[in-house]
């Protein structure tokens, strides 16, 4: 029977001199201690998981002389974590040139309150005052226009619309006096 995850692989002969092991004892017993290790340096499972698979993949490739080292995990651990800083080489390589491609552009700010806001009232309306809401004022869509998109009558689109600017104010605490009707 295989060696379970994290022990070392069982010995195959009586003879130590003949110790030999089986690819898949050593990937069992060591596969999770490397992407341990990978897990801690990349932050990501998934990333180390994938750097782990990659050195094992390549140890499989040479086991008839990797078996025969004094540590085969020390290759497989050290392929792995060249592997990750190749990795890191490449993304900054690769945001370095993108930010030579874009020196005129500045980042993008995020949302500001007010728009946060806007978004989670919005978010909060029925799905149709919301879509007369945004097709009429994001969209600059007239009231004929939305209801022929919406396949209802221009007093419903008017009705939506009402509704959906006067639960908007309630929800954006603001005073629903000023808000006219289309």
């Amino acid at each position: 029977m295989g060696a379970r995850a994290n022990e070392p692989p069982a010995a195959r002969t009586a003879d130590p001199a003949e110790v030999t092991i089986t690819f898949d004892d050593f990937y069992h017993a060591h596969f999770g201690s490397v992407t341990a290790q990978l897990c801690a340096y990349t932050g990501d499972l998934g990333q180390a998981q994938d750097l782990a698979q990659e050195a094992f993949y390549r140890a499989l490739a040479r086991w008839d002389r990797l078996v025969r080292y004094d540590d085969p995990v020390a290759w497989v651990r050290r392929v792995a974590w060249n592997l990750a800083r190749s990795r890191w080489r490449r993304l900054r390589t690769a945001r370095n040139h993108l930010l030579r491609q874009r020196p005129g552009e500045a980042e993008v700010a995020g949302p500001n309150p007010d728009r946060v806001a806007i978004d989670a009232a919005l978010a909060q309306l029925p799905a149709n005052h919301r879509r007369a809401v945004i097709l009429h004022y994001l969209a600059d869509l007239s009231v004929s226009q939305i209801a022929v998109q919406e396949g209802v009558a221009e007093g419903t689109v008017k009705s939506w619309l009402h509704r959906g600017r006067t639960a908007l104010a309630g929800l954006l605490d603001e005073n629903i006096e000023g808000v006219r009707d289309v």
